[in-house]
């Protein structure tokens, strides 16, 4: 049952992918004969937005999306300000000087 579940989508997905490739050159087609782009559709203008417009000019310019989630306006972060406290950490540099001269030489031959 399983596997013909996943046949199942499995051709869902290739029917859409070629679907949206076929509906890809065709706007491509469209784009580099403006003859047939206008038998297409009659009548639409020259400053009209379709698919084979967007294609030809190479770009497209869409809108802001909305945000998926609101952050905390910057008036409570700032209200909240934790106390800092100093705190001394000694330098790494000192303890490091255990490692300037390299490893031990072992005495092979005693």
């Amino acid at each position: 049952m399983t596997s013909a579940i996943s046949r199942e989508i499995r051709r869902t997905r290739h029917f859409l992918t070629l679907s949206a490739g076929i509906a890809f050159l065709w706007a491509a087609f469209l784009s580099v004969s403006p003859g047939l782009h206008e038998r297409v559709h009659p009548g639409a203008g020259v400053e009209h937005n379709c698919a084979v417009t967007l294609v030809s000019a190479g770009h497209l310019h869409n809108s802001a999306s909305s945000a998926l989630f609101s952050a905390e306006s910057p008036l409570v972060q700032l209200a909240k300000i934790a106390a800092l406290n100093p705190v001394w950490i000694q330098s790494l540099f000192l303890v490091a000087g255990v490692f300037e001269h390299g490893p031990p030489a072992f005495n092979l031959n005693g």
